[in-house]
């Protein structure tokens, strides 16, 4: 079971269930993914909801590698899910706002 608070969402890919979740390990992986920018800037760059396919994997495998799965983004950008590319653009969002996004009890 996924905890909101602590950031994890859950995404069923290739058919199996997942918890993903952006650790500050998984961000630091994101931070040098974009050559080094910090977090403010990470966010920021994701925050215009324009994503480009690349940021969709490098998000995603950083989450699932942030939830325990042992996962490249070669093997990402080969899974498949239900919506297709939209749902994985949902997903991206939804770890996004999890991450990033305000405490919804504030």
């Amino acid at each position: 079971m996924v905890n909101r608070h602590r950031g994890e969402v859950e995404a069923v890919l290739d058919g199996r269930p997942y918890r993903l979740c952006l650790t500050l390990g998984a961000l630091a992986e994101l931070e040098s993914a974009y050559g080094g920018i910090d977090l403010m800037q990470l966010a920021q760059r994701f925050d215009g909801g324009r994503l480009q396919a690349t940021d969709v994997i490098r998000i995603i495998g950083a989450g699932l590698r942030g939830g325990g799965a042992e996962v490249d983004d070669a093997t990402v950008a080969r899974m498949t899910m239900e919506g297709g590319a939209a749902g994985f653009v949902r997903l991206a969002a939804a770890l996004l706002q999890a991450t990033f996004g305000a405490d919804d009890g504030a």
